[in-house]
C-alpha cells in the first residue's frame, strides 16, 4: 500500500490533501454537532462540576452555523500553511498544524470513550484524519522533505501557537452563544 501511494501521489498532492481531509472530517462534525449537542448536551453539562459547566455549556449549545464559522477560520489557516509549504517550502507551520490534526483524533476518541457514545467527528477522525496524518509525517520524512529536527521545532511552535488559537475559538463560541 505504501509503495502504491508513493508511486501514485507526489509530495505536493500529499500536502494539499491536508485541507481536503480536514474538510471531509469537519463535514461530519458540521452535519452532526447541533443535533448531537441538543440531544446529549444538557445531560453532559449537568454531569460536570459547576466550575466546568460554564466553560463547556457553549460547546454543547453550538449551532451548525457557528460551528461552520469556526471551521471556516481553521480551514483558511490550513490552506495558508499548506500554501506556504507547497510554494515557499516553509514546513514548520504545516507540520505544527498536521500535529494538531493528529492529536485532535485522540480528543475525539477520548470523548467517545469517556461518554460511551458517538461524538461528532469520531468516525472520520479514525478513518481519515489518523491514517492521513501518520502517512503524511512518514512520507515527508521518507522523502527528506523535512527532518526530525523540523518536526521537533514545529511541535514546539504548536505548543506556543495552538493554546491562544483554541482559547480564541472558545471565547468566540461563548460570545456567539450569548448573542
Amino acid at each position: 500500500m505504501m509503495n502504491w501511494l508513493q508511486i501514485h501521489m507526489d509530495v505536493t498532492s500529499l500536502l494539499w490533501l491536508l485541507p481536503v481531509v480536514f474538510m471531509f472530517h469537519d463535514f461530519e462534525e458540521i452535519l452532526t454537532v447541533e443535533a448531537w449537542g441538543n440531544k446529549h448536551g444538557p445531560a453532559i453539562t449537568a454531569s460536570l462540576p459547576p466550575s466546568l459547566q460554564k466553560r463547556f455549556a457553549p460547546m454543547m449549545g453550538m449551532t451548525t452555523r457557528n460551528f461552520a464559522m469556526d471551521v471556516l477560520f481553521v480551514y483558511i489557516l490550513i490552506v495558508g500553511v499548506t500554501f506556504a509549504a507547497v510554494f515557499l517550502k516553509f514546513y514548520w507551520l504545516y507540520l505544527a498544524v498536521l500535529a494538531v490534526f493528529l492529536l485532535h483524533v485522540f480528543t475525539h476518541l477520548a470523548q467517545s470513550i469517556v461518554l460511551r457514545l458517538y461524538t461528532p467527528g469520531v468516525v472520520t477522525a479514525v478513518l481519515a484524519a489518523l491514517p492521513y496524518s501518520i502517512y503524511a509525517f512518514y512520507r515527508l520524512l521518507y522523502e527528506n522533505v523535512v527532518s526530525e529536527a523540523d518536526i521537533g521545532w514545529s511541535l514546539l511552535l504548536m505548543l506556543i501557537v495552538a493554546p491562544p488559537l483554541v482559547w480564541g475559538l472558545m471565547k468566540n463560541r461563548t460570545r456567539f452563544n450569548r448573542g
